[in-house]
């Protein structure tokens, strides 16, 4: 099992443990938490969103979905989705539709819902479509402590 090479760097950068849990390929998040035996709601999902000017990284729970008129509302922004080519651009070293929620190891600024803060462990992928990553919810927290959050995830 491996994970992405500037997610690697900057989680042992930041002093983190982590371990890795490997599962069969899936193409969904909700899949994937299902596949691995890991809550929904503990499994952090990226979103890639385009704004005018940039990007941000846009983090909820696999087990919701990113309401993207709550998060407009929340950045004071137009915004949508990223284009495909975007995200291969910004995530360069990972799979699409596996980029982790970690913006920082990649440049991106990040916007995470609330419901992932303070939890005991957080698992996100790592790169490809059959490794996650498992931290310590402390953990997880101060790799997150400059995103900005918001209630912008709905249960789906």
């Amino acid at each position: 099992m491996t994970i992405a090479k500037r997610l690697k760097s900057h989680l042992e950068s930041q002093g983190v443990s982590y371990e890795t849990v490997s599962h069969p390929r899936t193409a969904t998040a909700s899949e994937t938490a299902e596949a691995a035996h890991i809550p929904g709601d503990r499994l952090a999902k990226s979103v890639a969103i385009h704004l005018e000017d940039g990007h941000v990284l846009a983090v909820v729970p696999s087990s919701h979905r990113v309401d993207l008129s709550a998060l407009q509302g929340l950045l004071d922004r137009r915004l949508g989705l990223a284009s495909e080519t975007e995200v291969k651009e910004i995530f360069d070293d990972c799979d699409v539709g596996a980029a982790p929620p970690v913006g920082a190891a990649y440049g991106v600024p990040v916007v995470m819902d609330e419901s992932l803060r303070g939890l005991d462990r957080v698992w996100f992928e790592g790169g490809d479509h059959r490794t996650l990553v498992s931290v310590a919810g402390a953990d997880f927290d101060r790799l997150m402590k400059e995103a900005r959050t918001g209630a912008f995830g709905h249960r789906t």
